[in-house]
């Protein structure tokens, strides 16, 4: 099992361009990644049981830079539906985001569907993966449901990591499950303990005012821990919904085939009208780099301009000068960067120059119209 010591080299790169954000609402603290223009209208991710917001690293990365906004989410301590209804609506409100596109896998699909229908106005579109309609047939299979709450840490997590399949995998899979085991070994007894209760409490979705057209299924077809006549239901239930059939990718397609997932994503989202911002993306990029040379040049470093088109150059050091330091890598950070250091895994404190985040500010100021509500 690999540890977060050696996270894959594009989780690291990920925790170094995209904040983590932590906000208190009421007694609930959400932990979230919010990447993207804000004005488009946001697809959030909800993960499984063994998921947290880092699990759709791949999807946040490769979607704004498309020009999407995704925020990915992790699940909050409730302990029965209805209370994660009222919480996610008030976390909605908080980051004042009123239309969304959700994405759930497993558990998070389900949740996703709870709120859909108790909150038509706000779900715009719904992609579900390898989730259910009704949690019976998990209360039945845990028969000490009732004392989840009491439950110590290493029985819980043994018991969620018990629903991943073990053995042997294609290295893309393998990498998937070891990523996701060392996200459970960050989760509290509190968390495992309210996930399990969400997943054991007995609830079934309702019918659904969102047409099937701006729903997509998108399953795998080798295996995952939810039980095929689960997914059928789930199939049964929306007949007019889009299909999108992943051969293999086991529990974690988000992870082990990210283009795919990718892909299938954009398509929804084109589908049901939200129009991505790429323009956005690569102002703002600019500007950060711009941004990054204007600081450069006001620490004294030599700066040539070039007379033919008066693009700024810095020339390579001379045998007496010190080497430059580590280039600076261009980043879409729409809000604030985070910095790199002995630990990449762990939340680092984001920093910009005054100078760049002001200019990125007005970027966004001048070519953003507000998110429609």
């Amino acid at each position: 099992m690999k540890g977060v010591s050696s996270a894959p080299g594009d989780y690291v790169h990920f925790k170094s361009q995209v904040p983590l954000h932590k906000i208190p609402i009421g007694v609930k603290q959400w932990r979230y990644y919010d990447f993207g223009p804000k004005v488009v209208p946001p697809l959030i991710c909800l993960p499984g049981t063994a998921g947290t917001a880092d699990v759709y690293y791949k999807q946040i990365m490769s979607l704004a830079m498309k020009g999407y906004r995704v925020i990915s989410v992790d699940i909050p301590r409730v302990w029965n539906h209805h209370e994660w209804i009222q919480a996610f609506e008030k976390f909605l409100d908080a980051i004042d985001v009123h239309h969304i596109h959700l994405y759930g896998t497993s558990l998070g699909g389900f949740l996703a569907q709870l709120f859909a229908q108790h909150r038509p106005r706000r779900v715009r579109s719904l992609i579900l993966s390898n989730t259910f309609l009704e949690t019976q047939s998990f209360s039945a299979a845990m028969p000490w449901a009732p004392m989840v709450s009491w439950t110590p840490s290493f029985l819980l997590k043994r018991y969620v990591l018990t629903g991943i399949r073990d053995g042997p995998h294609e290295p893309f899979i393998a990498d998937s499950v070891d990523f996701v085991v060392s996200q459970v070994e960050t989760l509290s007894r509190e968390d495992l303990a309210s996930r399990l209760t969400l997943m054991v409490d007995n609830a079934s979705v309702g019918s659904l005012l969102l047409a099937d057209s701006f729903i997509t299924i998108m399953d795998t077809n080798d295996y995952c821990a939810t039980p095929q006549n689960l997914k059928d239901q789930v199939s049964e239930r929306y007949p007019e919904a889009r299909r999108a059939h992943l051969k293999t990718g086991g529990d974690f397609p988000f992870l082990s085939r990210p283009d795919e997932v990718n892909l299938h994503l954009q398509l929804h989202l084109r589908r049901v009208g939200v129009e991505a911002q790429p323009d956005l993306v690569r102002r703002v990029k600019a500007v950060t780099a711009v941004s990054a040379g204007d600081s450069s040049n006001q620490r004294g470093d030599p700066v040539n301009v070039s007379e033919d088109n008066g693009e700024k150059s810095t020339p390579p050091p001379s045998e007496n000068q010190s080497p430059p330091a580590e280039e600076v890598t261009e980043t879409c950070d729409f809000e604030e960067k985070q910095n790199t250091d002995e630990h990449p895994a762990q939340e680092t404190t984001g920093t910009h120059s005054f100078e760049e985040k002001h200019a990125t500010e007005e970027i966004w100021e001048a070519e953003s119209d507000p998110l429609e509500v």
